[in-house]
């Protein structure tokens, strides 16, 4: 009988981009659509705002990432390159190395040394990436994957207040898109917790909070700095 684990680390990087932009696609756009509409603006400069909030912000959130995600990769690069240089130079030095990890993780030191050794000579910077540095495939950086996540999910997120002030323009209009945004922040938080394997109760919750935040303080802003009586 066979048994197989389904391990979700694999997903880190494109779920935490994925979750990122979605989130910040709903709390940003609604929270500036309800800024707006507090302020006594009328429909289409409220919608004008909703959609100018979705493109720069899709735009921002793939350039942070891509630099973001860019800066980790030149460091994983630099460091590959310094082991694949220490390699060449002090081999059997890298092995012992190696080994003297192993021995820390609990294996008998006559143990420790084949497995460096067979390890090594299989894929030597491959051994010492993984447990040296830290740097394993489904967790490498990847810039271009992190950039076109964020950005499409950030689309896709403020898109659906976007929508909800679009159909629902009037007085009416910012309690409907508050209400309708914390209801998309608690299944984001729900769906990205279930793909994370965690609790779907606390994932709702943690970026509900953070939602009705920002759309108070930018709803207190819009009356404060409002032109409508």
């Amino acid at each position: 009988m066979s048994f197989i684990e389904h391990h979700r680390s694999h997903r880190v990087g494109w779920l935490r981009a994925a979750v990122l932009g979605a989130n910040d696609g709903i709390v940003s756009t609604a929270s500036l659509i309800i800024g707006v509409a507090a302020a006594g603006a009328p429909q289409e400069h409220v919608l004008i705002a909703g959609l100018a909030g979705l493109v720069a912000g899709a735009m921002s959130m793939a350039a942070g990432e891509y630099v973001s995600v860019s800066s980790q990769a030149d460091t994983e690069k630099a460091d590959l390159d310094l082991e694949k240089a220490s390699l060449e130079q002090n081999f059997d030095l890298e092995r012992e190395e190696l080994a003297e990890i192993y021995r820390g993780r609990g294996l008998e030191p006559d143990l420790a040394d084949q497995v460096a050794h067979a390890l090594m000579a299989h894929d030597a910077l491959g051994a010492h990436a993984r447990d040296e540095i830290g740097i394993s495939e489904t967790q490498s950086a990847r810039p271009l994957q992190a950039a076109w996540s964020s950005a499409a999910a950030f689309t896709i997120g403020a898109a659906l207040p976007l929508a909800v002030a679009w159909v629902s323009p009037g007085p009416r209009q910012m309690p409907i898109v508050g209400a309708a945004s914390l209801i998309f922040l608690a299944f984001l938080g729900a769906v990205a917790a279930r793909t994370g394997g965690a609790s779907l109760i606390r994932g709702a919750f943690r970026v509900t909070i953070w939602g009705v935040l920002a759309m108070a303080l930018t709803a207190a802003t819009g009356r404060l700095f409002g032109v409508v009586a």
